[in-house]
């Protein structure tokens, strides 16, 4: 078997990376190094397949990249690379969000034509579900996104909907709820607070902490991966999601539980393009791909902390 990932120096990238080679798989890793975090983080995660039997890396751009000779031979197609975050994706930025997000998705797409692969898996997310859904949010929902990041993830999960449907493309796509863990992006809230917790520094928070998520911790967003490359079926959608709806004010008093020490907040303004409430019914993921979370939310900070905690290089 050999898969390619895309995004594979990435937060989930790499462990899904890790967790291929585990069970196998000949991986070729494929990123671009986009400059949304510092590229030092993502050659530390790259580090951890990088000697490892089996893995082979290539550093390009999917929208200029030779296709065919990437995709020579491979059984499989994990595509989670995409410029990412909801809050930057406004204005004149956009563009590089439909460059990335949607013309890098059409164009691998389009080379997956008429290939003998088994499974295309697109990482997808839960901010194409926006703030008129019903909680928990079920994968028939009407998809109404609030911010232009949302749009784009939505637009290439169609894409990938319309390649199957069209031309036999074996697509399926999982949408993560708010994924954390080791190797976390040092933008996303659980990286920030753990942080400014080791610096003794205080957190922002934006808007009044009664927002909730449904945190999905990496092993499991992986496990639900991998499985999706097993067995998915062809066309259909997956939420994967943690399994509890928690709001940021828990989530600071838990990294304080965690740390031994209260967190100083700062409360901000809520931001445009954050959606109130993400929930998800994994009742189809269950079903098709065998899907259970098994790490708590306390236990997924502790280790997200252990990892920062001995990370010289954090941000």
């Amino acid at each position: 078997m050999r898969a390619v990932v895309t995004g594979a120096a990435g937060f989930i990238g790499s462990h899904l990376s890790a967790a291929l080679l585990d069970r196998g798989f000949e991986v070729l890793g494929v990123d671009c190094f986009t400059d949304y975090y510092p590229r030092p983080l993502k050659e530390a995660n790259l580090d951890v397949n990088r000697s490892r039997k089996g893995f082979s890396f290539l550093e390009a751009r999917i929208q200029e990249a030779d296709l065919n000779a990437i995709l020579d031979g491979a059984t499989h197609v994990f595509h989670l690379a995409a410029q990412a975050g909801v809050r930057k994706s406004w204005g004149s930025d956009f563009r590089i969000y439909t460059s990335n997000n949607i013309d890098a998705s059409q164009r691998l797409l389009e080379a997956c034509v008429n290939r003998p692969l088994h499974r295309f898996v697109y990482a997808s997310s839960s901010s194409l579900y926006g703030d008129n859904v019903s909680i928990p949010m079920r994968e028939d929902a009407l998809p109404q996104p609030v911010s232009p990041y949302g749009v784009t993830k939505l637009a290439a999960e169609q894409l990938c909907h319309l390649y199957h449907v069209n031309h036999g493309v074996p697509t399926t796509a999982l949408r993560y709820f708010t994924v954390y863990g080791p190797r976390q992006r040092p933008d996303m809230a659980f990286n920030r607070f753990i942080r400014a917790s080791l610096d003794r520094q205080p957190i922002t928070l934006y808007g009044d902490g009664e927002q909730t998520r449904d945190f999905t911790f990496v092993a499991d967003a992986v496990a639900a991966t991998v499985a999706a490359g097993d067995r998915g079926v062809p066309g259909r959608a997956y939420n994967v999601g943690g399994g509890s709806r928690v709001s940021m004010n828990q989530v600071v008093d838990i990294i304080g539980r965690v740390a031994c020490r209260p967190l100083e907040v700062r409360r901000e303004a809520a931001q445009k393009g954050d959606m109130r409430d993400t929930y998800a019914d994994t009742t189809l993921a269950k079903a098709d791909l065998g899907f259970a979370p098994s790490v708590t939310l306390e236990q997924g900070i502790e280790a997200e902390y252990r990892w920062l905690s001995s990370t010289p290089v954090r941000a």
